[in-house]
């Protein structure tokens, strides 16, 4: 291939061990909260089974709407995570 030196040398980002601190802190108390709300999905599934078949949201039994709410709260504590590492790596 004309002009591209695959044999360069790349720069690594240098990584302020304050941020990566922060950012490793800030993903594992969110990982932390996911994986109570997953616990209580699976506790309820385990544990009380007639409650997971009962309709509460416009005729979806409590299995659905709660399976949806998991992917739905996993995208937001994503998207929480992307904001406040970009605010740490702002500061």
């Amino acid at each position: 291939m004309g002009g591209l030196d695959f044999h360069a040398p790349v720069e690594k980002e240098q990584e302020d061990a304050g941020v990566v601190a922060h950012n490793t802190r800030m993903g594992v108390i969110l990982f932390v909260i996911y994986v109570l709300f997953y616990g209580g999905f699976m506790g309820l599934s385990a544990f009380a089974p007639q409650a997971m078949a009962k309709p509460i949201l416009l005729g979806l039994n409590m299995a659905v709407v709660y399976g949806f709410a998991l992917i739905v709260v996993a995208l937001v504590l994503s998207l929480v995570y992307m904001r406040v590492c970009r605010v740490a790596a702002k500061k």
